[in-house]
């Protein structure tokens, strides 16, 4: 009887681990081909990894919230099949107990009871296990500098911290959780959070009798530091304008039937939308950038991928890219729109679908919303929020002289950088995505 492996499959250029979420498949348990045999999750993308023998899962190499490096055996299967494969080792050692034997031995007792929840920093499973068997204190923990994406500390980071621990934890000032204003400079650094600020620390919530306490769920989670974090980071300034879309509105009635019939897609709002963000960009290719860890340099993106936010069926948010959306037509953009949409709410994006966004796009018209004040998506530094179109007269400029005609409406609003984006940047920007909008070709045919 032949042993397979089961590996942590590749899921995007830019992702190196996941996180197991859930095992579906228990030690024993027949499996079928392409039966799904555990859960996955990267940032905010949840997969479902299927096994491709069929057979008995006989090992589990990992447990329920490691972090697993692409690449690495997750499982072990065996089968009867004849399959050319590498067959199974014969010993194999979870990603914590490998990690905890390579790093330098600390004197220190482990803090089994180590409480995350008063930092506002996300720390994965796995840099949670390896503080709690090294008895890094959470002050100490926040301390030490992220390399990983928006300055989150990776494996790499606390296994280096370790052999150099005791010079560095010297010369650390001390945090004192009571006060806010006791926070390390070198936790405000990691943030983006100038030294001599003060950060707000959180207030006592008490809990009332009938009132019921929900757990945040993953994705909630992430979503809530991302939002505090860019918050932190990004003084937001929010713009205004509000559009005449009737063009574009009395061009998609009139089009939409023979699109649909003629590509098998229906064509949204959206599609139209992402193509007048893209035009203005190229107009003006300094929102189209992200200041650097530093604060102190600005990183001109070349490609002009947008974000688009999508709600999902759990309230919770994400938003899949459109890359080099300027390189597309309506179609392609089309396609692209209603096919990262499905697979969305469906929860199959890969991973690399929700990365490398230069710029973001919101519809909270989608809501019944008339306009909003959206944050930034970092390391971006602007996110253009969309509202419902409304009927409304209005003075329209003839030349018999002026007339009130009903006319489609919808308001604008642009948060930005003020770091990096002023007024004049930002206005115009704006203007000129409302401009586009406006001045829609009603003969084109797609």
């Amino acid at each position: 009887m032949a042993q397979f492996e089961l590996t942590m499959p590749k899921m995007g250029e830019s992702v190196a681990e996941a996180t197991i979420i859930k095992w579906t498949k228990n030690e024993g348990d027949s499996i079928k081909i392409d039966e799904t045999v555990l859960e996955i999750a990267t940032d905010k993308v949840d997969s479902e990894i299927p096994s491709p023998f069929e057979g008995k899962l006989i090992k589990k190499l990992f447990n329920e919230n490691d972090v697993v490096q692409v690449g690495a055996v997750i499982a072990i299967i065996s089968s009867d099949a004849n399959a050319s494969v590498t067959e199974a080792p014969k010993t194999a050692a979870p990603a914590a107990q490998t990690t905890t034997a390579t790093s330098a031995p600390v004197a220190s007792t482990p803090s089994a009871s180590l409480d995350f929840s008063g930092s506002d920093k996300f720390y994965s499973p796995l840099v949670k296990s390896i503080a709690k068997e090294e008895g890094i204190s959470l002050a100490e923990l926040d301390a030490i500098k992220g390399t990983g994406q928006e300055g989150r500390v990776t494996k790499a980071d606390i296994l280096a911290y370790l052999p150099n621990r005791n010079k560095q934890a010297a010369a650390a000032p001390v945090a004192q959780a009571s006060t806010a204003a006791s926070t390390p400079a070198s936790t405000k650094s990691a943030i983006g959070v100038p030294d001599n600020t003060v950060l707000v620390q959180r207030p006592a919530v008490s809990v009332g009798a009938g009132d019921e306490i929900i757990e945040m769920d993953r994705m909630r989670k992430i979503i809530a530091d991302n939002m505090v974090m860019s918050k932190h980071v990004s003084p937001h300034v929010t713009s205004f304008v509000e559009a005449d879309v009737t063009n574009l509105v009395q061009w998609r009635d009139r089009i939409k039937k023979d699109f649909e019939k003629r590509e098998g897609e229906k064509i949204t709002f959206t599609p139209l939308f992402i193509e007048c963000v893209a035009k203005a960009i190229k107009d003006f290719p300094l929102i189209n950038v992200s200041v650097d860890q530093t604060g102190t340099k600005i990183i001109k993106r070349k490609n002009i991928n947008v974000g688009m936010a999508a709600a999902l069926p759990s309230g919770n948010l994400i938003v899949p890219v459109i890359k080099n959306a300027d390189q597309k037509n309506l179609v392609g953009i089309t396609k692209d729109v209603n096919d990262l949409a499905t697979r969305a709410r469906a929860n199959k994006l890969a991973p690399d679908e929700i990365q490398g966004g230069t710029f973001t796009l919101t519809n909270v018209g989608g809501f019944g919303n008339v306009m909003g004040t959206p944050i930034i998506l970092q390391p971006q530094v602007a996110i253009l929020a969309v509202g419902t179109i409304k009927k409304k007269p209005a003075v329209i400029e003839t030349p018999q002289g002026d007339v009130i005609a009903i006319r489609h409406f919808m308001f604008l609003s642009l948060s930005y950088d003020h770091r990096v984006v002023d007024g004049s940047l930002g206005g115009s920007f704006l203007r000129k995505v409302a401009d586009y909008m406006e001045n829609w070709d009603v003969t084109r045919t797609s």
